[in-house]
């Protein structure tokens, strides 16, 4: 990143540091992905019971392999040998989790988090149930106001997503959201957390690099 590009980007994640935190969320700027891990696990003690949100962001910066390590009870949504049943079972325990660790869809300049789900279990978590939430975001994800974070779901994370889990759905074909009725539809529940409802209970950490959809 050239000294210029890298200078908006400063202004950009300051402006939505300041818009985040005077909506009673927490909020701190990293410059990459080490330094997104190391505030992370400074984040959570030792013993506490963790849950997680889907992301290609805890995967692409090394948080999710890196709490995997730590001395705390993980609870691995991940597991390939799980049936629908205890894989759904894993997602019910993350909302008395300590810890819960996701990313978000898009935020806006204006500090509001905009998500969309298929089950609906990362936004629910986000929402109520762990006594804290860290959602780490790339500076990618960061959109002018309301309109443009909807835009990008539509346009960048649904159809990115479906094609990512081989859902049969039109979007794949199209590359944008079309509002459809498939039974392999992954994005059912639409959700903009426009303030942190317990001050502090919600912790966002914005990586000034790209990572996930």
């Amino acid at each position: 990143m050239d000294a210029n590009s890298k200078k908006i980007v400063d202004v950009h994640c300051n402006r939505v540091k300041q818009a985040l935190e005077k909506k009673r969320f927490l909020c701190d700027v990293v410059e990459n992905a080490q330094e997104a891990r190391e505030l992370v696990k400074s984040l959570i003690p030792n013993g506490a019971s963790v849950g997680f949100g889907g992301s290609m962001t805890l995967n692409e910066t090394g948080i999710k392999d890196m709490i995997r390590e730590m001395d705390v009870v993980y609870q691995d949504r991940d597991n390939s040998a799980l049936s629908r049943e205890q894989l759904h079972e894993v997602l019910r325990e993350a909302f008395t989790a300590d810890v819960y660790v996701t990313s978000t869809n898009a935020i806006t300049l204006q500090g509001e988090l905009y998500n969309v789900d298929g089950l609906g279990n990362r936004v629910a978590a986000m929402i109520f149930g762990p006594k804290k939430v860290i959602v780490v975001c790339g500076y990618n994800k960061i959109c002018k106001d309301e309109e443009e974070a909807k835009k990008r779901i539509c346009m960048i994370a649904a159809p990115i997503n479906a094609e990512r889990l081989h859902k049969d759905t039109p979007c794949r074909q199209i590359g944008e959201c079309c509002n459809c009725n498939s039974e392999q539809r992954i994005c059912d529940a639409y959700v903009a957390l426009k303030r942190c409802h317990e001050a502090g209970r919600i912790h966002v950490i914005l990586v000034k690099e790209s990572y996930g959809y």
